[in-house]
């Protein structure tokens, strides 16, 4: 036990990343996406299958539809496992395997399981406060989707857009600073669910500019996503995905591996290519 806790080092955040540095992670993250080819078009197409099923099944209830897919895109970090895993095998010239980044989340299972239960009971709140707007603010029924887009364009219940769009804004950074880096840093290191989250929200406060431009970059590219019926996610999401490891790597100074046990988790590999 007093060996492991000599070997943990808290992560050392940087700071005064330029502004176009997101421009930088997708450039990266497309690179990935190139090199893997199907083992991350295949986590897109799951995106995609993902988000229109939800479109198919919940179309005639809106107030479940948007709660459902902007929650969908709040569990994107922890989805999008496999991608970050993609990324990491291929600092190390390495090809993976579909299979190998599927159980990928059993590496550092006990800190995946508590991130999850955290990201469900933040996900349950929101929809929760979702229906709760709905029942409020909500003029004149519930809506079909193609209504519900319809008054949106046209501003109408305005006071109903602003308290959605607030309450779906606050969820929705809390939980972009909780992810930032956190999921790809509990892969990357088998660090415990705390430090990562902790790690993530001072990497979030220390270079907010940079992630504001991240973020918007991740909304636009999600809107993009479903305003092509989702098919667009094919590709979006996947170089979301990779272009997030690489946030990371520029986040985040390197760790050194921990001593035990590093077989286990991959640290037998060699150093990463630069």
């Amino acid at each position: 036990m007093e060996t492991q806790n000599q070997d943990k080092h808290f992560p050392v955040i940087r700071s005064g990343l330029p502004l176009s540095a997101p421009f930088e992670w997708l450039r990266l993250g497309w690179g990935d996406l190139k090199a893997s080819g199907f083992p991350s078009l295949f986590y897109g197409l799951c995106f995609a299958a993902g988000g229109l099923l939800f479109f198919l099944v919940f179309r005639h209830a809106v107030q479940l539809l948007t709660a459902l897919t902007t929650g969908f895109m709040l569990a994107g970090p922890f989805l999008a496992i496999g991608l970050y895993e993609i990324s990491r095998q291929h600092e190390y010239g390495k090809r993976p395997s579909l299979k190998e980044t599927l159980v990928i989340w059993r590496r550092n299972l006990s800190s995946n399981s508590l991130y999850s239960l955290i990201l469900v009971v933040l996900y349950l709140l929101w929809a929760r406060a979702s229906l709760v707007a709905f029942a409020l603010f909500y003029q004149g029924g519930m809506p079909s989707v193609e209504s519900f887009i319809a008054q949106i364009m046209k501003f109408d219940n305005i006071d109903f857009l602003l308290v959605y769009l607030a309450i779906g804004g606050m969820f929705a950074g809390l939980v972009f600073a909780l992810s930032v880096v956190s999921i790809p840093m509990m892969l990357d290191h088998n660090e415990d669910t705390v430090t990562a989250m902790l790690a993530s929200f001072l990497a979030f406060v220390r270079n907010f500019p940079v992630i504001l431009v991240w973020g918007a970059l991740i909304a636009a590219l999600g809107l993009i996503g479903i305003a092509t019926a989702f098919v667009g996610h094919i590709v979006l999401m996947p170089l979301i995905g990779h272009a997030t490891w690489h946030a990371y790597r520029a986040l985040i100074e390197p760790l050194p591996p921990p001593s035990a046990d590093a077989s286990k988790i991959g640290y037998s590999s060699p150093s990463p290519r630069q």
